[in-house]
């Protein structure tokens, strides 16, 4: 008989992968329900690859935002370039019945230049860890959208749109549910490009650097070097969920990726585990559902809370409050459980009996 246990786990995520590009080609999902999936897989991408230099690797970025910010810019002039006449650009360079073919091309470019912008950070940090790192990747946040903002070929602070043309070129081809196909394969990918790396000989080298940089310089790790390829491949990534978003949305403006864009990559990485694939996915998921649920649930706390005199009729509960809830919540859980919901650990690790599904026999 066959054994499938090393590629069970693969077969249910196509299958799962599958039925749910068959959901939405049927129009049985409606089209909320198919943002928050492809939001869900968004964020699984972004906290993932933040994962690899906060977790991994044992740093304190908190600029993450801005590489996400790159990708989807970079991804969106590709997009508009490739497959939709513009002013900026002129007559497409391809015709749209290439946009399913090509399309991958925009998110290489993405990455690419996100990588690049990476590099430029993981230079001058050398040297520094922990706060002083955290500095310097804030500071790069706001150097990017500063930049971009004071590009007015691009849209400045009006934002960037026309990405749209591309889907419809690719809809038009065929009709599918494409951003969907684009936001699975990308977390597939990201997941991938993180395990096989971590289990590589560079996987080992952020290992020790996370454990005691000076020590693994001194057992040969060249710490430069391995920084360098962790926060490329880590912007990297992040650049392809900006591109992901730039197209899910068709709209892009660079106060999306600020500091608040950055702290929900943090929140998620700490709630699901440093070090954690599984957690951090986990988490990704829990997060965006409960931005979505607190979405419906305040309106109600407000008409509730009026409706008892508990609140003065002048004072509402808005949105702001997400951001009161969420921190509350990541408080209590630092409080009492600090490394997060699987801390270091897989889901393979906390039940054994599941490494049969994940690994090859």
């Amino acid at each position: 008989m066959i054994r499938l246990q090393g590629y069970t786990i693969n077969i249910l995520m196509g299958i799962a992968a599958v039925t749910l590009v068959g959901l939405a080609h049927a129009d049985m999902l409606d089209g909320y329900t198919l943002q928050i999936i492809m939001l869900i897989g968004i964020n699984c991408v972004f906290a993932t690859s933040l994962n690899l230099v906060n977790g991994y690797m044992g740093e304190f970025s908190c600029g993450h935002g801005g590489f996400m910010c790159v990708g989807a810019y970079v991804g969106s002039l590709l997009s508009v370039m490739f497959f939709g006449d513009s002013k900026l650009f002129g007559t497409a360079l391809f015709p749209p019945d290439l946009a399913p073919f090509l399309f991958p091309l925009v998110l290489l470019g993405a990455m690419f230049a996100a990588a690049l912008a990476g590099l430029i950070v993981a230079l001058p940090s050398f040297k520094t860890r922990d706060d002083y790192l955290a500095i310097i990747t804030i500071a790069a946040n706001y150097i990017i959208i500063s930049i971009i903002e004071n590009i007015d070929a691009i849209g400045g602070p009006r934002g960037f749109s026309g990405m749209t043309k591309t889907v419809n070129a690719m809809r038009d081809f065929i009709d599918l549910p494409w951003m969907l196909i684009w936001t699975l394969i990308g977390v597939f990918v990201c997941v991938m490009v993180i395990r096989r790396l971590m289990t590589s000989t560079y996987g080992k080298g952020i290992s020790a650097i996370c454990q005691n940089e000076v020590a693994a310089e001194m057992m040969g790790v060249n710490t430069n070097r391995v920084k360098i390829m962790a926060f490329m491949v880590s912007s990297g990534l992040g650049g392809l969920s900006g591109a992901l978003y730039a197209h899910v949305y068709g709209y892009v403006n660079a106060q999306t990726f600020g500091l608040l864009k950055s702290t929900e990559g943090l929140v998620m990485v700490y709630l699901g585990g440093m070090g954690s694939i599984s957690g951090v996915l986990m988490a990704a998921i829990a997060f965006t559902l409960l931005v979505e649920v607190l979405r419906f649930v305040l309106p109600w706390l407000n008409t509730a809370l009026h409706s008892i005199n508990l609140l003065p009729s002048s004072y509402q509960v808005d949105q702001i409050w997400t951001w009161v809830f969420i921190p509350l919540m990541l408080i209590l859980l630092m409080h009492r459980r600090p490394e997060g919901l699987l801390g270091n650990r897989e889901l393979t690790d906390i039940f054994p009996s599941l490494k049969r599904w994940f690994t090859l026999k």
